[in-house]
């Protein structure tokens, strides 16, 4: 992350400091049938995470993971099959104001592959025991709950 871009986060954290009480993010794992789950790598922070972001005001959560993850890496979520709310976080790295909302999607096409942007240099699927070096450790530690069926940490 350049300088530019870690002042242009802290500014935008300090406005929701003062417009909202409480932020929520979310964050989409999309595991496909190979036990591959879809990661990016954003223009603006160091390494690989799960795709997500924040919750807009009069959106549902679920509604949110599947706009952040057509818009992030281009799945479309399986209208059939609602995803599964694996866990709910403090992130106090962002804040003390933070939370997460983690979903596991199964069910899910991605019609047209993710092109990199602005904000999304990289969208890929890795195998969840061959995750890339630079995978962030709060995405590593989420994928192993996931994985071997583990209970949710507290914090993010």
């Amino acid at each position: 992350m350049t300088r530019r871009q870690a002042l242009l986060m802290r500014g935008a954290h300090l406005v929701w400091r003062f417009t909202r009480g409480m932020t929520l993010g979310v964050r989409g794992a999309a595991i496909d049938g190979e036990n591959r789950v879809c990661l990016v790598r954003h223009t603006y922070m160091n390494g690989w995470h799960l795709p997500g972001g924040g919750v807009e005001p009069g959106e549902t959560a679920l509604d949110a993971v599947a706009r952040e993850l057509r818009e992030e890496t281009g799945i479309v979520l399986d209208p059939a099959a609602t995803p599964v709310l694996h866990g709910f976080y403090f992130n106090d790295r962002a804040s003390r104001r933070d939370h997460v909302a983690l979903y596991v999607a199964r069910a899910f096409a991605v019609p047209v592959p993710k092109r990199p942007d602005r904000e999304i240099a990289e969208a890929a699927f890795f195998p969840l025991d061959a995750l890339p070096p630079d995978t962030t450790p709060a995405t590593r530690a989420r994928l192993v709950e996931i994985r071997d069926g583990r209970p949710p940490a507290a914090t993010w």
